[in-house]
């Protein structure tokens, strides 16, 4: 069950040549495939780019009537491998996924398939994850397009020119015999605008006439000596012939002003923080006209050096803008113009920051300092007085920063995995800290305050894997050894954890503690299906446990827990799995249902259910607080923004209150994680019944009536003091 919905959004993927097509990038490009005749379309979930594979699984009608095949793959490894279609036939196929972290994954057959090249175009669209709102490491998919010959587009955010850009990239692929990949950046995939639609394109080979017609050339597979040849043909023959697409096209833009003595080359998607940084400089309007000349590069690699030295001759100097490190393309450009002897100063990461993201405060002042050093006319007063400081310099804001305290990014109200690292930490209290490895996922946020568990992430799926290093050495020096603890989602166990996580542990004789967190979906990247997945997609296969998968590689003690939300068992379960003298790896399957996922769910049943006058309970735990103590044990141990304090009202009392505001969602932890660890019994819940029955209704009445008449008795035997 994705995080929204697209029904109605893809019914706009149906209009035609000359309508006008209103959305959001995702949607944009889901139409650029089309109009270009796509054939296949795979991919992998992963933000920025996990709303395309949800737009086009929305769209299987129109998919099915266009016979275009679409499926969500178990990796980006397997969606990268399904472009082996168009290697022999002429049908263009793209796959999406998350960039840096899925190409990782992908890569090995994203070489293969360059080396090969295609026959029919093969796009790659990958979410370009840089930058201060990232969640993975900070690299750029650049190296890779450099490391295996394929051609890279980095769009303008704008909605003509990412589908322009899509449907030039099937074209400049098949020109080039080349895959091209497509990065677009969270601001791309989310921005609203219009374009000029086309009508939509069936393919012009399907995939099944393709297997009624086999086809196969030596050439174009990778084994010596035909790699050796593939090799010679990326350079000599690949990419002329990309260079001379990529010129005939124009797919790279020239915002030129001719008398200009400096300019600007940048990536087309820095493009709308460019031209942001020079309307506060005074040089640009809100048009995008600018006074100062731009080449903006779509076409990131390969660099076309006849443009370069067109833009560059006659100028006194040039700010090369690109994200990140190393400075791929300034060490490019200034190849190009010290061969051609153009006499230009080239700046880049002297003016602008090595690495991090290139925010329109960072541009801004890496432009000034431009224009300082080399045409201090433009800086004239009319631009001074509209460089405003960023509004994060205002007083109000910069005081908050001493009376906010900072706060950690954590589980979501009434995450069922919150529970699991509360038992966790109390058995930690029990037998002492262990080293636990870490995996991506929500899970990761147990780093974090307040459970503060995990040493290492090295990859989706791959925590048991790396536990296995401490497992290893210790068993071979013949040592009593302290077990080591892996955690590992459900999305990360079906990508790679099945084989490298636990059928490594089996391999090797491991004898550590892996907790699987299934939570029926893959919450992480937007609440999609899985094979473990408890509900029924009418286009996927579902309800495939994990612990019968994990018993088919050999694992012989496995536990199941269906309630995580039950911290004694927890406790109790991986207390026994740490201690128990049975040697080979233990496997805990801890499954409770994402919170998010059954809001969801849930919610347009209840709304429904009042329209329809039915009975409806809705619960809500709270906090009395002439029980509690002010302790705050509860919070340390579950950490639900729900939970917080206030002051207790109580002159006596010091300490401020435990208290649940209004998004708890009842789901029970709270109080779970304070009888577990035998904490004061200050919590209650309350349900709320809205259409009760006549009988409910009656026994509110008597309970009501019996509670004030007490009320008013203590009242009145309370002592007055003069």
């Amino acid at each position: 069950m994705a995080e929204r919905s697209f029904a109605l959004e893809v019914q706009d993927l149906r209009i035609g040549a000359g309508e006008t097509f209103r959305g959001e990038g995702i949607l944009a490009i889901t139409k650029a495939l089309l109009q270009s005749g796509v054939g296949y379309v795979a991919g992998y979930q992963g933000a920025p780019i996990s709303h395309l594979m949800d737009v086009l699984s929305d769209a299987q009608d129109l998919l099915a009537e266009l016979d275009v095949h679409f499926e969500s793959s178990a990796s980006e490894a397997t969606a990268a491998a399904t472009l082996a279609a168009s290697v022999m036939y002429p049908i263009r196929g793209a796959v999406t996924w998350k960039s840096t972290a899925g190409t990782n994954v992908a890569s090995d057959a994203l070489s293969n398939l360059s080396s090969g090249g295609v026959k029919g175009g093969a796009l790659i669209i990958i979410g370009e994850d840089y930058g201060e709102g990232s969640s993975i490491m900070q690299e750029r998919s650049y190296a890779f397009a450099m490391k295996s010959q394929m051609w890279l587009l980095d769009p303008r955010p704008s909605l003509p020119c990412i589908v322009d850009m899509v449907e030039k990239g099937f074209e400049l692929s098949e020109a080039s015999s080349t895959p091209v990949m497509l990065q677009v950046r969270i601001r791309s995939c989310h921005l609203h605008g219009t374009f000029v639609a086309r009508d939509n394109r069936r393919p012009t080979m399907t995939l099944d006439e393709a297997t009624r017609s086999p086809q196969r050339d030596l050439s174009r597979i990778v084994l010596p000596p035909a790699a050796y040849v593939q090799e010679a043909e990326k350079l000599e023959q690949r990419w002329p012939a990309a260079v001379q697409y990529i010129r005939e096209h124009r797919l790279n833009e020239f915002f030129d002003q001719p008398d200009a003595d400096v300019g600007l080359i940048l990536l087309g998607g820095l493009y709308n923080n460019t031209l942001r940084a020079l309307m506060r400089l005074g040089l640009a309007d809100l048009y995008g006209k600018t006074d100062i000349p731009l080449y903006v590069m779509n076409v990131a690699y390969p660099v076309i050096d006849d443009e370069v030295v067109e833009f560059c001759r006659g100028k006194k100097s040039v700010l090369v803008i690109e994200e990140g490190q190393p400075d791929y393309i300034e060490q490019a450009i200034g190849r190009i113009l010290h061969r051609a002897r153009i006499d230009c100063t080239l700046h880049g990461k002297d003016m602008l920051p090595m690495g991090g993201e290139y925010t329109v405060g960072v541009l801004t002042d890496g432009l000034r300092n431009l224009f300082v050093a080399d045409a201090p006319d433009l800086l004239d007063g009319t631009a001074r007085a509209t460089n405003q400081p960023p509004i994060t310099c205002a007083p109000q804001i910069a005081a908050l920063k001493d009376s906010v305290p900072a706060r950690p990014a954590g589980f979501c109200t009434g995450c069922p995995e919150r529970p699991i690292f509360a038992a966790m930490k109390l058995v930690e209290k029990e037998l002492g800290p262990h080293h636990i490895a870490s995996d991506i996922g929500c899970h990761l946020f147990s780093i974090l305050p307040p459970f503060n568990l995990g040493a290492t992430t090295m990859g989706y799926g791959l925590a048991p894997a790396s536990a296995s290093a401490f497992s290893g050495d210790s068993r071979r020096k013949g040592r009593e050894r302290k077990r080591t603890i892996a955690v590992m989602g459900d999305g990360g166990f079906w990508h790679n954890g099945l084989t490298s996580g636990i059928g490594n542990a089996v391999f090797n004789k491991n004898d550590d503690v892996t907790i699987i967190v299934d939570n029926y979906y893959s919450a992480a990247t937007g609440g999609q299906d899985i094979p473990s997945s408890r509900s029924a997609p009418a286009s996927r296969s579902t309800h495939h446990p994990i612990s019968k998968a994990i018993e088919g590689v050999g694992v012989k003690w496995v536990r199941e827990i269906d309630h995580t939300y039950d911290v004694g068992r927890m406790r109790e379960v991986l207390s026994e799995a740490l201690t128990t003298r049975e040697s080979g790896p233990k496997v805990i399957v801890a499954s409770s249902e994402c919170m998010l996922n059954r809001q969801r769910r849930e919610k347009p049943l209840k709304r429904k259910a009042l329209k329809d006058g039915k009975r409806v309970v809705t619960q809500r735990f709270g906090v009395d607080e002439d029980v509690c103590t002010g302790d705050h044990e509860c919070i340390r141990l579950s950490g639900c923004p729900s939970l917080s304090v206030k002051p207790s009202g109580d002159p006596l009392k010091e300490d401020p209150v435990a208290s649940i505001d209004q998004s708890c969602v009842a789901c029970g932890n709270c109080g779970e994680v304070a009888d577990a660890a035998v904490l004061c019994p200050s919590f209650y819940r309350a349900d709320a019944v809205v259409n009760a029955a006549r009988s409910e209704r009656w026994k509110h009445r008597i309970r009501s009536a019996l509670i004030a008449s007490v009320q008013q008795w203590r009242e009145a035997r309370r002592p007055v003091f003069s």
